[in-house]
């Protein structure tokens, strides 16, 4: 399980800035160490353990980028037309024999340059004259060529430590021939939702309860995360369940995600139960939707280590922006991630908005272009935070700063979408 300290978010403040909270995460989180060898076509999301070194140029020889003839730029006339005759023809995944000076070498896409040969015309630029092509002025030299190691040079870090794959990186690692990789080991995350009017869907609901959306939720943030998530079920407002519960989560998880029961009503049982299990490190972060929310340290395993725990409010609307601002930077470091921000779109407010100073705000609006050709964001008419269709019909988040204390229609603001929040 995940190494963590007792104190490793330590803050005596009573609303912990945002800025403060990843600054802790970053600083007092260790990642996991255990790392495996897996294989290729299952490493998408994984973390990379150590950098992966390439061992050979990419692409490995110089070739054709287009369908056409392959000369010598030295050959060519720079004020006119020339001629060369058509001395070889080479397809892709043959070799090809060296280029004769004054000759051409008809070539297709993805072939060996000839030896000697570093520009190729497309075939549309050139027209025919018996055994010879005649090609036009002004090419430039190494023109619709593709030369051995322009994208990667053999010695150079292919893939670096720390780093999250994408479908691209699988590409670039299978190019390389790469087949196995050895990445830091998943997080086992557990989940449960927290209170006496929750029930799962696919039952009879009964007076005053709600279905719960929250486990689907997080389950389905957490996975495409790459986690491996256990799905624990509802606990019900009694402080003894949730301590025993939590307790016996933490041996064997490096996260436990709670929704709902850490806020300051008389039945939010959450905190006690945290309290009694481990230990509670901070409650209430300068957020909007989503302020009642909690961190601390269980501990459970028989070697000493602990695992962390992050209690998320109740409303669904807030459990998904305090996933991607609170529980994204401590899951991102608990895997050992490189942590990088997500850089905010600039675009223009269609509405007016006051808050607080003090707290960070996030608005759910949608997007649409202007008739000046602009981007404008558009509020979601419904500002409750137990609103989900303010998230199935948005395309992000409007991010309002600490010191912001009013907005006004026209004003550029800060904007994240759902998409790169949740990649």
């Amino acid at each position: 399980m995940a190494q963590l300290r007792d104190d490793c978010f330590a803050f005596s403040g009573g609303l912990l800035p945002l800025v403060e909270m990843e600054r802790l995460v970053a600083e007092r989180v260790a990642p996991v160490t255990e790392i495996e060898e897996v294989m290729l076509a299952d490493a998408r999301n994984r973390v990379v353990a150590s950098d992966l070194i390439a061992t050979r140029d990419l692409p490995p020889f110089d070739n054709s980028a287009v369908d056409g003839y392959a000369v010598r730029h030295s050959d060519l006339s720079p004020e006119g037309e020339t001629r060369l005759v058509v001395t070889q023809r080479v397809m892709a995944g043959t070799p090809a024999p060296s280029l004769v000076p004054g000759t051409a070498s008809r070539i297709f896409t993805g072939a060996p340059l000839p030896a000697g040969a570093d520009t190729v015309f497309m075939q549309e630029d050139c027209r025919g004259d018996g055994d010879a092509v005649i090609v036009p002025p002004g090419l430039a030299r190494g023109a619709n060529s593709r030369f051995a190691g322009e994208d990667v040079r053999r010695g150079a870090v292919l893939l670096p430590a720390g780093r999250r794959l994408t479908a691209a990186d699988l590409a670039l690692a299978a190019a390389e021939g790469v087949t196995r990789l050895k990445m830091r080991r998943r997080l086992q995350v557990a989940v449960f939702s927290t209170g006496d009017e929750v029930v799962d869907p696919g039952g009879a609901l009964p007076p005053a309860a709600i279905f719960d959306a929250n486990r689907q939720l997080l389950r389905a943030l957490l996975e495409k995360f790459g986690a491996l998530v256990s799905d624990l079920g509802i606990l019900r407002d009694a402080p003894a369940a949730l301590q025993h519960a939590i307790a016996t989560a933490a041996a064997e998880h490096d996260l436990i995600i709670t929704s709902g029961g850490v806020s300051t009503g008389e039945a939010d049982h959450v905190r006690q139960a945290v309290e009694a299990a481990g230990t509670l490190v901070f409650w209430r972060v300068g957020i909007k939707p989503g302020r009642p929310v909690a961190m601390g340290v269980i501990k459970g395993a028989a070697d000493g280590s602990a695992a962390a725990f992050t209690g998320l409010p109740g409303n669904p609307a807030a459990v998904y922006v305090t996933f991607v601002r609170v529980v994204r930077p401590l899951l991102m470091r608990l895997a050992g991630a490189e942590m990088r921000a997500a850089l905010p779109l600039p675009v223009r407010s269609s509405f007016a908005y006051k808050k607080r100073k003090g707290r960070r705000e996030y608005v759910r609006v949608s997007l649409r272009e202007t008739a000046d050709g602009a981007v404008e964001a558009v509020k979601f008419p419904r500002d409750g935070a137990g609103v989900i269709t303010s998230l199935t019909e948005t395309d992000g988040l409007v991010e309002l700063g600490e010191e912001v204390s009013e907005i006004a229609p026209g004003a550029t603001v800060r904007f994240f979408s759902h998409a790169v929040l949740t990649e």
